[in-house]
């Protein structure tokens, strides 16, 4: 059977990680619960030079378009204040969520227990739920406030998952480091992969 993944973007830069993260979800036969907020919007913009429509019919339109493996009944787009939406109630939950990137705003909204918009409920329903919560924030360096909220929903049980490359499978191309760092997201909500080689194996 299928998993069901909500995977969330906000407005930190780290958009390549979660616009590939889509495109291998749906290539592996997930049903995706896409969130985005506004500022996400502006990020793709700025670093995939994508246009993120407003509109949630619009943007699940766009992402049909970009996505060959995309269909109307893996892929699922919401909106911030879409209340009724299936990640919004722990008798629906996913079986896992992904906010990536994730900004420091959004994981202190996360760690502090509000839910002021779905992406923040949706993740609230996760917990309380006992369902992984995979968190990738933006880029370093990191303040005292920030890891300390870090090692709060650590406690909690999600999975915080700074994107820092490892360097031994010899990435050849700024891709490459990309599906690096995919890959270790993919690993942790137990979707296969094979974007990369695994440490140990044959050459």
């Amino acid at each position: 059977m299928s998993k069901t993944i909500c995977l969330a973007l906000t407005g930190a830069s780290g958009m390549p990680y979660g616009l590939r993260l889509l495109e291998c979800l749906l290539a592996a036969g997930c049903k995706v619960q896409l969130l985005y907020s506004q500022a996400s919007q502006i990020v793709a913009k700025q670093e995939m030079d994508f246009e993120l429509p407003s509109r949630p019919a619009d943007a699940k339109a766009a992402l049909l378009t970009r996505y060959p493996t995309a269909t109307s009944e893996n892929l699922s787009v919401y909106g911030r204040e879409e209340w009724f939406a299936p990640v919004a109630s722990g008798s629906n939950p996913p079986d896992a969520m992904i906010i990536c990137p994730c900004t420091m705003g959004t994981l202190a909204a996360i760690a502090q227990g509000l839910a002021d918009n779905l992406i923040e409920r949706a993740a609230d329903v996760v917990i309380k739920e006992g369902r992984k919560l995979v968190l990738v924030p933006r880029e370093t360096p990191f303040s005292a406030i920030h890891l300390e909220n870090m090692l709060r929903l650590s406690r909690a049980g999600a999975v915080i998952l700074p994107p820092s490359p490892g360097f031994y499978h010899h990435p050849q191309s700024v891709q490459d480091i990309i599906d690096f760092v995919v890959a270790r997201v993919l690993d942790q909500v137990g979707v296969t992969h094979t974007l990369m080689q695994r440490w140990g194996e044959a050459r």
